[in-house]
């Protein structure tokens, strides 16, 4: 059975290893390099930072700089469903401090950060377009709105409940 990390360091012998391998030293390609590595992984892995500062000769530390300063980096890998909580105008007036503070609860992470088993990220967005059903939250490309924090309980069940967790 392959591993995340098995498949992380797969992924490195991708496009990302082709791209390392081909431009690697050209001034300019940190920031193309870093996205090539998430692009294969999903995240950036330890062994991609290693790989990036020796191609580039940048230090790992200042590699690792780079990739905290942009929000579009992440260091591990997103949950099986993404949740986006939206907290645009009409959301935040209907409440979506209250359903953000629900997925904190129920899923016991905070903002950016992935549930332990690995089925959930939780993300707050700008907006997601959907004015009309706020407050919304979108659990992969399935937008769910006029939450109520016992409704959105009700979606998260849905999902924990079903092999492979899908709703």
């Amino acid at each position: 059975m392959e591993t995340k990390g098995e498949h992380a360091n797969g992924a490195l012998m991708s496009a990302f290893g082709r791209m390392l391998w081909r431009h690697g030293g050209e001034p300019g390609m940190l920031i193309p390099l870093l996205q090539a590595a998430q692009d294969s992984c999903g995240y950036i892995p330890p062994l991609a930072i290693e790989q990036i500062a020796m191609a580039t000769g940048i230090p790992s530390a200042e590699v690792y700089g780079v990739i905290t300063f942009y929000k579009q980096f992440r260091l591990r890998p997103l949950g099986r469903h993404v949740i986006r909580a939206c907290k645009g105008t009409a959301c935040h007036v209907q409440g979506a401090e209250m359903i953000c503070g629900t997925l904190e609860e129920e899923l016991g992470i905070r903002q950016g950060e992935t549930s332990e088993d690995g089925l959930f990220t939780f993300l707050e967005v700008a907006c997601l377009g959907c004015c009309s059903l706020a407050p919304v939250v979108m659990i992969g490309e399935q937008a769910y709105g006029r939450l109520t924090p016992q409704g959105l309980r009700k979606v998260l069940r849905g999902f924990r409940r079903t092999p492979g967790g899908d709703a």
